[in-house]
């Protein structure tokens, strides 16, 4: 059954084709030039007609002029020379485009009888090297080249016996007059016959080639387009050939990639429902946990206590921020969160946020270091989501860079742009103590700029980090980092 199938596939493959094409090209000489000619001899003889009166026609039948000759030369057995020369004559009046002479028993040339019109380019050939003294030499050397050649000779003793003692005579006729057309027929055939099989091979080719190359293009386009869901649209698969078979892989692999999709847009939504309702349930439990602790914390306890029960309170603060990064991570990349933006001056908005955050950067003894001076700066940015932005950020130098105790907020040009600046002493991102969480509160921050059509540049070392936040039409340079 498989050796079936693989056999009907390979008689139609392109291969097979193209060797198809080849063979007939092969085949073109050998086969096509003997088919010619026996077509043209079946249509000679389909369409052959008497040759037409006309001044040539007497001379077309070189077969009909040897047996006249010959006869003539017949009757002049034992006839005299002015006998002879009469014939001659005679003949030379009813064939008067041939040339005629004889030679006498002695080897004497005799009566030379010029055709009319002695001056053209076929009677030129006539009488040529003909000598006024024959021998036996000279005779069969005359009658050996004059054998298929031009002009046509035509030989014959008198008496029509060689022993007659009397000598020959000869008829010669241009060999333009013997072929009545016959060859120009025959050429033009060949060469329409031939034209027509060349043409046929090379449009053979051409359909061949010109098909591969459209289903090759359509193939491509469908390659290129892109439907809403992004994906490439499948091909109606043509002829089950190499090409045929690539246009249905194609289809089985546009297939998957639709099933991958919708397999991971239900994962997608799984996932974003489990954090949604995990960020939920957990709310309630720590609020209860931490209500607890404040009504522990009024209780008489010894230090070590107070000190565990402020531990305890410092970690579930970072847990409910880290549930809040959590959800809000997940809204925002699902896009269900709308943002309205409105053009506002970035420099007061970062001022505002900088002073609710100072009296914690002393509680940490932080050294500060505000610069926000200069000509207002006026981006279009959702209010309360920047501010989330800056929160995220400030609350990562004090989580992640409290070591260096040290943070600086500025207006500054960064490669002709001009950026809001945050930048620590901290050990860097890499080498930055307690690292947990710093991941979700940086990918907020990146999915929050995006939607607000803002871009931002990091530089982490050891000795800190520096994040700077710019819009990215305000100078053309690409900055990746600063």
């Amino acid at each position: 059954m498989k050796g079936r199938k693989r056999k009907r596939l390979q008689r139609g493959s392109l291969l097979s084709r193209y060797l198809l094409i080849v063979l007939l090209a092969l085949l073109f000489i050998p086969v096509v030039l003997p088919l010619t000619m026996a077509g043209y001899g079946i249509f000679d003889l389909m369409t052959q007609k008497p040759a037409p009166p006309g001044a040539n026609a007497a001379y077309a039948s070189v077969g009909k002029l040897e047996k006249l000759w010959h006869e003539a030369a017949l009757n002049l057995a034992g006839k005299d020379d002015a006998a002879v020369d009469g014939k001659l004559k005679k003949l030379h009046a009813t064939y008067p485009k041939a040339a005629m002479f004889w030679v006498d028993g002695a080897g004497t040339t005799r009566l030379q009888l010029k055709p009319a019109g002695a001056d053209s380019a076929a009677a030129g050939k006539l009488l040529q090297g003909i000598p006024a003294k024959w021998d036996a030499a000279a005779a069969i050397q005359y009658m050996k080249d004059s054998r298929d050649t031009d002009p046509v000779s035509i030989v014959a003793f008198m008496g029509d016996k060689a022993d007659a003692g009397q000598g020959f005579m000869v008829m010669q006729i241009p060999a333009a007059l013997t072929k009545a057309d016959q060859g120009a027929r025959f050429s033009l055939w060949y060469f329409a016959v031939f034209f027509l099989f060349f043409l046929f091979f090379a449009s053979l080719s051409w359909m061949f080639f010109i098909g591969i190359r459209r289903r090759l293009l359509r193939l491509q386009t469908a390659m290129s387009f892109r439907e809403a869901s992004g994906l490439p649209q499948a091909v109606v698969p043509g002829r089950l050939d190499e090409i045929g078979r690539l246009e249905i892989a194609f289809n089985t692999m546009v297939g998957e990639l639709a099933a991958g999709r919708e397999r991971e847009a239900a994962e997608d939504e799984l996932r974003r429902r489990l954090i949604a309702d995990l960020s939920h349930d957990l709310r309630t439990p720590l609020t209860v946990i931490r209500s607890h602790l404040h009504v522990l914390d009024k209780e008489n306890l010894s230090g070590r206590a107070k000190e565990s029960l402020g531990l305890m309170d410092q970690r579930i603060e970072s847990l409910s921020g880290l549930i809040d990064n959590l959800l809000s991570y997940n809204l925002l990349s699902s896009g269900k969160v709308t943002l309205k933006a409105e053009k506002k001056e970035m420099l007061r908005l970062v001022r505002e946020s900088a002073a609710a955050w100072y009296p914690l950067w002393e509680k940490e003894g932080f050294q500060i270091e505000i610069d926000l001076e200069g000509e207002p700066l006026y981006w279009t940015v959702d209010e309360s989501w920047f501010r989330r932005i800056l929160d995220n950020l400030y609350q990562n130098v004090v989580r992640h860079a409290g070591s260096g105790q040290y943070i600086r907020i500025a207006a500054d040009t960064v490669h002709g742009r001009r950026a809001i600046i945050i930048e620590d002493h901290g050990k860097g991102m890499e080498g930055g103590e307690g690292k947990r969480g710093a991941g979700l509160g940086l990918s907020i921050v990146d999915l929050l700029l995006k939607r607000m059509e803002l871009g931002w540049a990091v530089e982490s070392t050891k000795q800190g980090t520096s994040i700077a936040i710019f819009h990215p039409g305000a100078a053309a340079e690409n900055l990746n980092q600063f």
